[in-house]
């Protein structure tokens, strides 16, 4: 960890809103954000106002997609495909944003807003873009296998790779993270909702599962049958708490022939408990779950805005009470089977990691003939978990990486 204040030049005086919005900042190297319009929209919104923060996301959303209206009624398509994407960002935030207010009645509605621009761009963007249907345990899984663009005639199958999203990531958010720099160096890209993810959670009711193999693992038989990919050359990339999802499936599917963990992650509990006070933590590992609920309970009587959070944050994972969902937090670690991984691993390490610090460096000491670590530092403006402001340095490091062991 750097000896600086990492937010003393922030966006916000809230850590968490600081942070939003230097994400969202970051996708405009993909064309998924436009800075200044960012900017402007929540230059305004004061740290502790949860209903301006959602109000400016949602606006801008309405705003751009407004945009996106006009400008394909005028016949301008390439326009209206780019902002399309943009308010599909936009809305993705206000998605999340829900999560502080008083009523979810928003959820939906906004979800489906930011679905459905993203739909549009998908279809009015000029890339090729196949949806699939990904078959899993009786049901199946969206995605999107988006096609580099042919080299030539005799072009056959390519090199793909498979886009797997953290906790509340978004689509648009994988294309900004993946998806844009694997098609620009030929390769294909997957982008699914797993369980517990956007649409399989909002829709559908399906929770998180901390054996992700057994999702990882139809996602390659899916793509191995496909004519356009080359089973030979199927790389995994997985983002925020993905890094624990990938390295977990990782140790049980050996097909991937390279995966980057962005970071990487061993002990997604690690980012809750630290929340926790040291004196609850105790009672949970006691056993006294009555305790520890009711405790909890308490404090969040003092603070209605977490406790809402919290309610977000955890009903992913499917359980009710404070204890059961820390038990069941506690289930996705990949200590016990990191050893078993045999697919080459490139993990990103950057300054400032405020959520999982030093767990790439401790997947790389549990599974050091495979892992390489690539540090980012506050002084290449790429610190903080998943390099935010960075995204254009931090594809070309993992992209030169993927190059040697895909052969393009």
């Amino acid at each position: 960890m750097s000896g600086h204040d990492p937010f003393t030049a922030g966006f916000s005086g809230s850590h968490d809103l600081d942070y939003e919005i230097r994400t969202v900042l970051g996708h405009a190297f993909s064309g998924a954000s436009d800075v200044g319009e960012v900017l402007a929209a929540v230059g305004g919104v004061k740290e502790k106002d949860h209903d301006a923060w959602f109000a400016a996301w949602s606006d801008l959303g309405d705003r751009v997609a407004g945009q996106a209206d006009d400008a394909a009624q005028a016949g301008h398509r390439t326009s209206a495909a780019a902002t399309s994407l943009r308010a599909a960002t936009y809305y993705a935030v206000a998605v999340n944003a829900v999560a502080a207010l008083e009523s979810e009645d928003a959820l939906l509605t906004t979800f489906r807003k930011h679905r459905a621009q993203w739909d549009r761009w998908v279809d009015t963007s000029g890339l090729d873009v196949e949806r699939v249907a990904i078959p899993y345990e009786g049901r199946t899984l969206p995605g999107y296998l988006f096609r580099a663009a042919a080299r030539s005639e005799a072009d056959g199958p390519r090199p793909v790779v498979v886009a797997v999203n953290g906790s509340d990531g978004s689509l648009p958010s994988l294309w900004s993270a993946c998806v844009h720099g694997a098609l620009a160096r030929g390769y294909h890209a997957l982008v699914f909702d797993g369980p517990g993810q956007q649409s399989m959670l909002f829709e559908h009711g399906v929770s998180f599962r901390p054996d992700f193999e057994a999702v990882l693992t139809p996602v390659v038989d899916a793509l191995a049958a496909h004519p356009d990919v080359d089973a030979d050359r199927i790389a995994v990339y997985g983002i925020s708490q993905a890094g624990y999802w990938v390295a977990r499936a990782l140790a049980f599917e050996h097909r991937p022939v390279a995966a980057v963990l962005d970071p990487g992650v061993v002990d997604v509990a690690a980012s809750w408990e630290k929340q926790v006070p040291k004196s609850l933590l105790k009672l949970l590992d006691k056993g006294d779950d009555h305790a520890f609920d009711r405790d909890m309970e308490l404090g969040m009587r003092l603070s209605k805005a977490t406790a809402r959070t919290w309610r977000f944050r955890a009903r992913p994972y499917g359980v009710e009470g404070y204890a059961a969902t820390m038990r069941e937090v506690r289930r996705y670690d990949a200590r016990d089977v990191a050893a078993r991984i045999t697919t080459p691993l490139l993990l990103t390490d950057p300054e400032d990691e405020q959520f999982w610090p030093g767990q790439s460096e401790e997947l790389a000491r549990l599974a050091p003939d495979v892992a390489t670590v690539v540090r980012f530092t506050a002084a290449e403006g790429a610190n903080y978990h998943c390099q935010p402001l960075a995204r254009a340095l931090t594809e070309q490091r993992v992209f030169d990486w993927l190059d040697d062991r895909l052969g393009g």
